[in-house]
């Protein structure tokens, strides 16, 4: 009777790490849990958290394995390097030993099963060291199995370790997480995942194509499991072939990914703003099973490439030259501003096509809204452009030219060269004074003199900014700043207001302003509303003088150009000093 063979393991399976050496990008773990073991500081309680696929489980098993390990000779004590040999990691290796209890959360979610453990922990370990609890998804056990377990996780007995995974960390009862010794495993990284592919493509007797095992790896997204289950399938698809040999275009094919050559003609012709080529290559791309956002994460990938390598970071080496050679070319054509420009509008591209009922058509309309933005000019350039033409440069920045002197102008004209000349000086009509014949020395005493009549002082008429200050001083500041916004004056004396009938003017205004202005300038004031439109409030003065500041500068041939290519454009305030600084 023959033996049935072995059945298939898939490789995730079959190449699981049976030791902390083969774990792959996990070092700050794996130390701290090795100087713990050598230390004697090893903790009642763990938790591993992490994305799925990067040995959250396998890790449970290596410490399982680490603190029951006897040695070949079954005298060792707990290592950082189980052997493997022993009938403990034996055991623990194949899931059977009777201490070490893996529990799936995800299945067991009650106080039952955990008040089953709570009583199991009382006892001593059957045949290992540490009675080792492994609850893998933890974070889908109920608040009331939280609850019961607290006590326990707490101050377990020294024989009991605890040892929890999940992919959900912030969903744990901080109770818990307090209790628990956290490791968080990182993502693994594309090169140790292509390194880790390789190894295994050679241990499984298959070549590869390193191209395909950097997509394989990239695909994974830091996943080792997934990463080995696509490999797998990979493997399978190169056997159909008849070569035994993984290739980058089988695996684009099996993972519907499109091709690095079709996304640099895509990105060509999207810069390029060339649209029917644009649209021509998706549907063909489309038709040979690429997905449209499979696309748009390959344009995404090269725009932050291209914008790396536009800020001096090396283009990586394992690409294939005319890769490297186009990016290098791109990063010397397109600017800062422009890529960022880009990456923001396939960002936007990537969320439409991914909730799209239509992702083709999605695609193809966001596409050709970014070929009409890259032919767009930038308006910096614009405006320097603008600046730089001589009929469309500002009036008073040309400088007139002087006119022709003659004589009598060169030989008027003052020293200093571009000097404008002095304004003359006004002429004033001399005045008379008597003339006074008596000498100084037969002066009469003062107090037979009469003193001269005083000269009588004309107060100076006000105006409106100048009745807005008073009240300011009056230390009335809401009434300055009705009368600065809806008072119209029709006349103003020393002691006099008459103001035009408004909305916001009545007689208990004019009351109030009569007794402030009284105050401020120490005589009567008398304030009424007369017929007449007067003349304009302040506030209508100040937005007039805007709206003629504003058609001045629109009238600059530069701003003016500058509206007729951009119609629907603002003209902004200028900043203040504080805005500046934000600004900056």
């Amino acid at each position: 009777m023959t033996e049935s063979p072995q059945p298939y393991r898939v490789l995730a399976r079959k190449y699981r790490p049976q030791s902390f050496d083969a774990l792959i990008g996990q070092d700050a773990m794996v130390q701290t849990l090795a100087n713990a073991i050598r230390r004697d500081r090893i903790a009642h309680a763990f938790l591993m958290t992490g994305v799925r696929g990067v040995g959250k489980t396998t890790t449970a098993r290596l410490i399982a394995k680490a603190l029951n390990c006897i040695g070949p000779d079954g005298d060792g004590g707990p290592t950082i390097d189980p052997c493997g040999v022993c009938e403990p990691c034996k055991a623990i290796a194949e899931g059977r030993h009777i201490d070490v209890i893996e529990m799936d959360a995800a299945s067991h979610t009650g106080i039952d099963d955990i008040r089953e453990i709570v009583d199991a922990s009382r006892y001593a370990a059957v045949s290992a060291r540490y009675k080792v609890y492994i609850i893998d998804e933890v974070h889908m056990l109920s608040k009331a199995a939280f609850n019961g377990l607290l006590k326990t996780l707490e101050e377990p007995p020294p024989h009991v370790k605890f040892i929890f995974a999940t992919t959900e960390v912030n969903k744990l009862p901080v109770t818990v997480l307090s209790r628990c010794q956290r490791f968080d495993l990182r993502r693994i990284t594309v090169e140790m995942l292509e390194k880790h592919f390789a190894g295994i493509i050679e241990l499984e007797g298959c070549t590869a194509e390193p191209e395909a095992l950097h997509l394989i790896a990239v695909a994974a997204e830091g996943s080792v499991r997934d990463g080995l289950s696509i490999l797998d399938q990979a493997i399978a698809h190169a056997d159909l072939d008849g070569e035994g040999k993984v290739t980058a275009a089988q695996v684009r094919v099996m993972l519907g990914l499109s091709d690095r050559g079709a996304v640099r003609r895509l990105f060509g012709h999207m810069i390029a703003g060339e649209t029917r080529e644009m649209i021509d290559g998706l549907a063909e791309h489309y038709a040979l099973g690429a997905e449209p956002l499979s696309l748009v994460r390959g344009l995404l990938d090269l725009t932050h490439a291209v914008t790396l390598a536009k800020v001096g970071r090396a283009v990586d080496p394992g690409l294939p030259e005319a890769d490297r050679e186009a990016m290098r070319g791109w990063a010397n054509q397109i600017g800062h501003a422009a890529l960022h420009r880009l990456w923001q509008l396939l960002l936007k591209a990537h969320d439409e096509v991914a909730r799209a009922a239509m992702p083709l058509e999605a695609l193809e309309m966001a596409t050709l809204r970014i070929c009409y933005a890259a032919t767009m000019p930038d308006p910096g350039a614009l405006a320097r452009g603008l600046a730089s033409t001589p009929e469309l440069a500002p009036a008073d920045a040309a400088t007139p030219e002087a006119p022709a002197n003659d004589d009598r102008t060169a030989q008027a004209e003052p020293a200093t060269q571009g000097a404008p000349p002095p304004a003359p000086a006004p002429v004033e009509a001399p005045v008379e004074q008597p003339v006074d014949e008596t000498p100084p020395w037969d002066e009469p005493e003062a107090a037979d003199t009469p003193a001269p009549p005083a000269t009588p002082v004309t107060p100076e008429v006000p105006s409106l900014p100048d009745v807005v200050e008073m009240l300011w001083r009056a230390g009335r500041g809401r009434l300055a700043q009705q009368t600065h916004d809806h008072v119209r004056p029709i006349e103003i004396t020393t002691d006099r207001l008459v103001i035009a009938r408004g909305d916001r003017i009545d007689d208990e205004l004019c009351r109030d302003l009569a007794d402030a202005l009284g105050k401020v300038s120490q005589h009567r004031w008398t304030v009424t509303i007369g017929d007449g439109e007067g003349e304009p409030s302040l506030l209508e003065r100040e937005h007039a003088a805007k709206a003629r500041h504003e058609a001045e500068i629109k009238a600059l041939p530069v701003v003016k150009a500058a509206f007729d290519h951009f119609p629907e454009a603002q003209l902004l305030p200028p900043l203040e000093p504080q805005d500046r600084k934000s600004a900056s």
